[in-house]
């Protein structure tokens, strides 16, 4: 069975760790989640509130982690998804991530990545000359990684597909399978 890899941390969002997450399993891969060590993780619910200029956190859901990204061999993998939150504020910096990352990138294996994941990139210089997608206001940060930011609900570079949030799911979710199943279909 194909494997893809999910790459996270405690304060990730809630939705965008679980529905890929679900959904990949659904469709007949087998997946597993990294993050800085291998430990019981702490999701976030990230909601608007009316009167707030930006979005509210509250505790979400725990989670194990699979593994830790030090014991992560990326060519295990045929895909990466990479969810939002605030996981990837922190992850960014560690050296095992960003080596993970550029794997896929080099390998040219599928990535999904949404939301706060394009600090994740940025991080691991891979955003330049492609375009993508991210939380709106990550729109400074995508520009000044020498990326084009796009404000839409799936973005699809190459074998990139990227999104702004949770709410675009269905459409990030739709092009990323189109993509995996082109690559590595599971039957």
């Amino acid at each position: 069975m194909a494997k893809i890899l999910v790459l996270t941390g405690d304060a990730a969002e809630s939705l965008e760790v679980m529905y890929p997450y679900q959904r990949l399993r659904e469709e007949g891969y087998e997946v597993h989640i990294a993050a800085p060590s291998r430990k019981k993780l702490q999701f976030v619910v990230h909601d608007f509130v009316a009167g707030f200029d930006t979005y509210t956190e509250k505790p979400g859901y725990t989670w194990d982690a699979d593994l830790a990204f030090a014991d992560v061999d990326p060519a295990d993998y045929v895909a990466l998804v990479i969810p939002g939150g605030r996981a990837p504020e922190y992850i960014r910096n560690d050296p095992d991530c960003q080596r993970i990352v550029r794997h896929f990138f080099d390998a040219d294996k599928p990535v999904a990545q949404l939301c706060h994941a394009a600090l994740v990139l940025t991080a691991a210089g891979l955003l330049t000359g492609r375009q993508t997608a991210a939380y709106p206001a990550l729109e400074p940060d995508v520009r000044a990684a020498g990326a084009q930011f796009v404000n839409g609900a799936a973005v699809v570079d190459g074998v990139m597909v990227s999104a702004r949030a949770w709410p675009d799911h269905p459409e990030w979710m739709r092009e990323f399978l189109q993509l995996l199943r082109a690559k590595y279909p599971t039957t």
